[in-house]
């Protein structure tokens, strides 16, 4: 006891946290070449796509525009078409002649071929040009890596290179996303199993003018680290407006912990609601010639509306406990309590008896 008592103070105190950016991205170039273009500056807002850096790429545009060309110019697929409506013009003429007996059964076979190798140079020619179409998206590919894209939405925070450098292995531009931040904290692991996902803690930034925010537990370590008996969570705190920085210290109040799963009201069923008791015996039943039988009825101390049913006065076989048979109250609400036990507490309940009906 004496032990609990003194850890219960340590479990509540407000533990060291971290303030971090949500994503942190050092933007590189995949090829090789020269800055043409920075158009960002420290501290400007960029969105996901938004272009950050352009190099050179007087080559690649002229390739590219090659590869457009080559695609939209479709003279050789038109050739091929006509060749194939003459040739089967030919194969037509001939099998009339035949029938006329003006030409041979060669002369006619012949045509057929010719028609024949018409059309495998018109799918040749057709092919051809889808060939051309793919060269222009890989033209265009070639040009977008010359193009250098945010891959998140935050702020610039770091430029490392300037117009004119080469760019080869390094980034060039770091983007950061501080809304929503990440707050990261190590817990000891006597307080493992107190948090959950969902719930939501108050977090103290350790900068002046600042108020108390409220952040969202979003993970919670499953790894326990074994040198400092410590295990990780991270909180997601919402910075709308970029009102507060990333890379602050700050202090998470457990005391302020609150579920963030709430499970549903209790609902009552309508037999509980109304209490179902089997209608009382005909009166020649209960004649004194006549032995009792027994009557199996449901009664549920939480009602006492009986719907104008004629009963009898039973006595139980089975005697209950006062607190059963007292009206509840409702009981004081804590902080510590569970909200399971709560409702289990409201929950009405229904008991079974097997009584004997007497006049």
């Amino acid at each position: 006891m004496m032990a609990s008592a003194v850890a219960a103070p340590q479990a509540t105190k407000p533990s060291g946290c971290l303030i971090e950016p949500e994503q942190v991205a050092d933007v590189g170039s995949p090829v090789t070449g020269v800055i043409e273009r920075l158009p960002v500056a420290l501290g400007d807002a960029v969105d996901a796509g938004q272009p950050l850096a352009m190099l050179r790429a007087d080559v690649e545009r002229a390739t590219a525009g090659v590869a457009a060309l080559r695609s939209q110019v479709d003279a050789e697929v038109r050739a091929a078409q006509a060749n194939v409506v003459l040739a089967h013009q030919k194969v037509d003429r001939a099998r009339q002649l035949l029938a006329q007996d003006f030409v041979s059964a060669q002369a006619v076979e012949q045509a057929v071929a010719e028609a024949e190798v018409a059309s495998q140079k018109l799918k040749m020619a057709q092919n051809q040009q889808r060939i051309y179409g793919q060269e222009q998206a890989v033209a265009q590919a070639q040009l977008g890596l010359r193009t250098l894209r945010s891959p998140i939405r935050g702020v610039v925070v770091e430029r490392y290179n300037n117009v004119g450098e080469r760019v080869e292995d390094r980034p060039v531009v770091r983007v950061a996303s501080i809304d929503p931040l990440r707050v990261s904290l190590m817990v000891p692991i006597a307080q493992y199993g107190q948090v959950t996902v969902g719930d939501t803690m108050s977090i103290r930034p350790e900068l002046p003018g600042l108020d108390a925010v409220r952040a969202t537990v979003q993970y919670v370590d499953k790894v326990v680290d074994a040198a400092s008996n410590t295990f990780r969570v991270r909180l997601a705190l919402p910075n709308p407006g970029h009102r507060l920085p990333g890379g602050l210290r700050c202090k998470a109040d457990w005391n302020s912990r609150q579920a963030g799963i709430q499970p549903p009201p209790l609902q009552a069923t309508p037999s509980a609601v109304r209490p179902a008791i089997s209608r009382p015996a005909p009166a020649e039943a209960l004649r004194s010639d006549k032995p009792a039988r027994p009557q199996t009825v449901r009664w549920n101390p939480a009602s006492s509306h009986l719907g104008g049913e004629s009963l009898l006065v039973l006595r139980p076989s089975l005697n209950l406990s006062r607190a059963r048979h007292q009206k509840r109250q409702p009981a004081p609400a804590t902080a510590s309590a569970s909200p399971g036990v709560t409702m289990l507490a409201q929950a009405p309940l229904a008991y079974s008896f097997t009584l004997s009906a007497t006049r």
